[in-house]
C-alpha cells in the first residue's frame, strides 16, 4: 500500500512538472508570434519623405504655365519617397504671402513659388521659418533659404522664331505679351532675332496685356494684331486664346509654355515649351540628402531638358524644319550663340559688340527691345 502510494504520489508529482512546463512554453511561443519583428536599419543614403508645396499664378487647367510647371509637381509625387501639395489660382502680392507662409506652417519641406510676383513674399516668409527650403520662379532675389530657378527659355524662342519668320507673309508678326519684366522682354529679344534671322525685313508688333492670365483680354490683343496686319501671333501667356483668335482669322501662331497645337491646329506653327519635372525631381532629391543650398540661381538650359519646343505643325515645310532642328541640335550641344553681337537696339545703337556674347547678369537685367521689335517697354 505505502509502495502504491508513492507511485501515485511520483505520478502526480511529474503530472505537474509536465503541466508547470507546458505553461511554461505556451506564453513563450505566443509572445513571439506576437512581437514585432526587429526593425531593419534604414540604408544609410535613405532619407524621410519629403512634403513639397507648389503655389501657381494660374488655374492648373490653363493648359499653359501652370499646367505645365503641375506636370513637373506630378514627377515628384510620384517619387516613392515624396508627396506633394499645390494652390492654384493665387494673386501675386499679400495673397501669395498668406498662401505661402500657410504652407511653411504644414512643415513642408520644399516650397516652389512658381510666379515671378511671389519674389518678394517668398523672401518675407523665408526669414521666417529658415528650416524650410524655398525656391522663387524667374526672379532673382535670393536669401540664406531661398534660391532662384527658371530655364533658358529664350533658347527655344529664338527656334520658334525661325519658324514664325519663315511663315509670315505680310512681314508683320504680333506678340501678345504680359508684363515688361526682363524674362519677357528677353523672351521677345530671341524670338526677334530668330525671326530675322529667316526674314530680315520682317518686324514683331508688341501689345501688352498687364495679366498673366486673361483669356478673353489675351485674344483682344491677339485681334488688335491681326488688324494690324499681323499673319503670326505669339504669346506669352497662359492659355491657347490668343492661338484661337490666329486660327478664326485665317492666320499662323506660335505657343508657349505647353503644344497646345489641340486648341488651334489649323494655326499653330510650334511652341516654346516647359519640362520642369528634372529641375523639380533634382532639387527635391538635394533637399532629401541634405545636398541643397539657399542663395544659389540655377537657370537650366535645352541642353539639361527643362526647355524645348513643340513639334512643328505639318503646314511647315520641310526645308524650314530642317533649319530649325539643326539650330535646336546646336543649342542642345551647348552652343548658345542667340545673343551673340553685334546686335543693336530699336534706336539702331549697337547694345552687344561683335565678337562678344551677352553675359547672364544682362540678360537677366534686359529692359531693351532689339531692332525690328515694334512696341515700348513699358
Amino acid at each position: 500500500m505505502k509502495k502504491l502510494l508513492k507511485l501515485s504520489v511520483v505520478v502526480v508529482a511529474m503530472a505537474m512538472m509536465l503541466s508547470l512546463f507546458a505553461c511554461g512554453e505556451a506564453p513563450q511561443e505566443k509572445k513571439a508570434e506576437e512581437a514585432p519583428a526587429p526593425k531593419a536599419e534604414a540604408p544609410a543614403d535613405e532619407a524621410k519623405t519629403i512634403k513639397a508645396g507648389f503655389v501657381y499664378v494660374s488655374p492648373v487647367g490653363d493648359a499653359g504655365y501652370s499646367y505645365a510647371h503641375d506636370q513637373g509637381r506630378k514627377a515628384v509625387d510620384a517619387l516613392d519617397y515624396a508627396t506633394t501639395a499645390f494652390v492654384e489660382s493665387v494673386p501675386e502680392g499679400s495673397d501669395s504671402e498668406r498662401v505661402i507662409r500657410n504652407m511653411a506652417r504644414k512643415d513642408f519641406d520644399v516650397i516652389f513659388t512658381t510666379s515671378f510676383g511671389y519674389m518678394d513674399p517668398t523672401i518675407k516668409v523665408g526669414k521666417e521659418f529658415p528650416n524650410v527650403a524655398f525656391m522663387h520662379c524667374s526672379g532673382f532675389k535670393k536669401s540664406e533659404n531661398v534660391s532662384s530657378y527658371f530655364g533658358r527659355i529664350y533658347q527655344a524662342r529664338y527656334l520658334t522664331g525661325l519658324v514664325a519668320g519663315a511663315m509670315t507673309k505680310t512681314n508683320k508678326l504680333g506678340y501678345v505679351a504680359a508684363f515688361p519684366i526682363p524674362e519677357v522682354i528677353r523672351g521677345i529679344n530671341a524670338y526677334t532675332l530668330g525671326v530675322q534671322a529667316m526674314n530680315p525685313e520682317a518686324e514683331v508688333r508688341v501689345v501688352w496685356t498687364k495679366t498673366w492670365y486673361d483669356p478673353a483680354l489675351e485674344k483682344d490683343a491677339a485681334k488688335s494684331l491681326l488688324d494690324a496686319g499681323c499673319d503670326v501671333i505669339a504669346q506669352h501667356q497662359d492659355s491657347p486664346a490668343p492661338q484661337e483668335a490666329a486660327q478664326e482669322a485665317g492666320a499662323y501662331s506660335i505657343g508657349y509654355n505647353t503644344d497646345m497645337s489641340s486648341f488651334a491646329p489649323k494655326a499653330h506653327l510650334t511652341a516654346a515649351i516647359w519640362n520642369w519635372a528634372p529641375m523639380y525631381v533634382k532639387t527635391v532629391e538635394q533637399v532629401r540628402d541634405g545636398t541643397w543650398q539657399g542663395d544659389k540661381s540655377m537657370w537650366w538650359t535645352m541642353q539639361d531638358g527643362v526647355v524645348d519646343i513643340a513639334p512643328m505643325g505639318p503646314m511647315v515645310p520641310e526645308d524650314v524644319k530642317a533649319k530649325v532642328l539643326a539650330a535646336k541640335a546646336a543649342l542642345t550641344s551647348g552652343n548658345d550663340t542667340i545673343f551673340a553681337g553685334p546686335i543693336k537696339n530699336q534706336k539702331g545703337e549697337v547694345v552687344i559688340a561683335d565678337g562678344t556674347t551677352a553675359p547672364d547678369g544682362d540678360l537677366l537685367g534686359m529692359t531693351w527691345f532689339v531692332e525690328g521689335v515694334i512696341g515700348t517697354t513699358e
